[in-house]
């Protein structure tokens, strides 16, 4: 079986973006939501299987953004 990556959904994350938008690094949003900067390295390199409604609500509090400013879907991807 070849293994899971990336390329299996066609979700792609903005974190970065939203990082520099609010001068904040990763470790300090992680500091802030609760959680460890490895799990959110994993959502913001988009290896992410999926993520808790509790902690999408905490990164948005955070970030000032709506979840759709952190997620978006990337037409024609995914299991094609």
């Amino acid at each position: 079986m070849p293994t899971s990556n990336h390329e299996d959904h066609a979700i792609e994350v903005h974190l970065n973006r939203l990082l520099d938008e609010q001068g904040m690094t990763l470790t300090e949003l992680a500091a802030r939501v609760g959680v460890t900067n490895v799990n959110l390295s994993i959502l913001k390199n988009g290896r992410a299987k999926a993520i808790r409604f509790t902690t999408l609500t905490r990164i948005c509090e955070v970030l000032q953004c709506q979840p759709g400013d952190l997620l978006s879907h990337r037409a024609g991807g995914g299991e094609g």
